[in-house]
């Protein structure tokens, strides 16, 4: 936990998840503090997009077991617009095309409907657009991109940035990225990459979900986690994920 920091975001204890009776996850323990970032790591099939999944409220996946607290509350009473608005967001490995929705359009609707919920005033058109305009800029972002439907006709790299425009607008207490390096060349990871390390903040948390260390060659983690099998195996700094890199996820298989 960061120096001054004392209420745990999320706490996670012994989450088992199934989807159509195949156990995915196997008693999943997990906690994130204010200002941490964790990264997931695995194989295939291990289990990390599952776990957001169920963090966002995905209705396909069935809890079997264990809780999830989520400052304070039970997650797994809330709504899915609950969670949302309550401060966590899912920025989606591939994320969605809108045709006919206005990027700039949408993610004010987002921005006020979370507003709206904790009391406080929406932003009008004027008010929107500067804060906008202001985060685009941070994020390498032309303001035109901003004008066009939500991911249409987008690149994978462009797809990646909307998406940490988002976050950045919305600024969620806790934010999961899902393989937010995946089909992004060299120039795009390294632009990624430097929004969400801009994006930082003491009060909110970050879970970072990969296959691979390139991205953490930029993005600085707390402590990285190894799946395999639906279950955590392995705990510990960036050096655990230098080792994956180097000799894979076998060697972790047997643990």
């Amino acid at each position: 936990m960061k120096p001054g920091l004392n209420s745990t975001i999320l706490d996670i204890k012994g989450l088992s998840v199934s989807v159509d009776g195949n156990k995915i996850l196997k008693g999943i323990n997990l906690v994130v503090n204010p200002g941490e970032v964790h990264v997931l790591m695995g194989p295939n099939g291990s289990g990390k997009s599952t776990l957001a999944n169920v963090l966002v409220g995905n209705p396909n996946y069935s809890i079997t077991d264990g809780n999830i607290i989520y400052e304070q509350r039970d997650l797994l009473d809330m709504k899915p617009e609950e969670r949302a608005r309550a401060g966590i967001f899912l920025a989606l490995q591939y994320p969605t095309e809108i045709p006919g929705v206005r990027l700039d359009h949408f993610i004010r609707a987002s921005l006020n409907a979370i507003r709206k919920s904790r009391g406080i005033g929406e932003y009008d058109v004027l008010q929107f657009n500067k804060i906008l305009k202001e985060k685009a800029l941070e994020i390498e972002i032309a303001e035109e991109q901003l004008r066009r439907p939500v991911n249409e006709g987008f690149s994978g790299g462009e797809k990646k940035r909307n998406e940490i425009l988002q976050l950045a607008v919305l600024e969620p207490k806790l934010a999961i990225l899902d393989e937010p390096d995946s089909g992004l060349d060299v120039d795009s990871l390294r632009s990624v990459a430097i929004a969400l390390n801009n994006l930082k903040r003491p009060d909110c948390a970050m879970i970072l979900i990969t296959h691979y260390q390139r991205i953490l060659e930029y993005v600085v983690p707390d402590f990285v986690h190894i799946l395999v099998d639906g279950q955590i195996v392995r705990s510990g700094g960036r050096e655990l994920a230098l080792e994956i890199e180097a000799q894979g996820y076998d060697w972790l298989a047997a643990i």
